[in-house]
């Protein structure tokens, strides 16, 4: 099982982002060995990005009075992190594609027969 503390310093925050890391690939409170490993330095990488929260996360901003605000945090999930805590779980690493079979007497079965 992975710890906030292993995560981060930030106990609130490493907790918010363990969660949303449970959410994308529940598996991870499993892991162990190398794919433990690999799970904590995906969230340790989405804890520093959030702690820096660079140029890359900026939502909008403005000039007077100054004011920055960032993306949330679960948006810095998206797209690598997402796809790699997934990959661990065996899930797959592209999301959103239709999963089932396919019968081959309907056009669809030409495209992607049954196995």
């Amino acid at each position: 099982m992975i710890l906030p503390i292993e995560i981060g310093e930030d106990d609130d925050l490493a907790r918010e982002i363990l969660v949303i890391g449970r959410v994308i690939a529940p598996c991870i409170s499993s892991l162990e060995g190398e794919g433990r490993a690999d799970a904590l330095a995906i969230l340790k990488r989405v804890y520093k990005d959030t702690r820096t929260r660079g140029q890359r996360f900026v939502k909008s901003q403005s000039i007077g009075p100054a004011r920055v605000d960032y993306t949330d945090v679960q948006s810095m999930f998206d797209g690598a992190p997402t796809m790699a805590l997934r990959a661990l779980c065996g899930g797959s690493s592209v999301g959103g594609l239709s999963k089932g079979s396919f019968p081959k007497d309907r056009p669809v079965g030409k495209i992607w027969p049954e196995e």
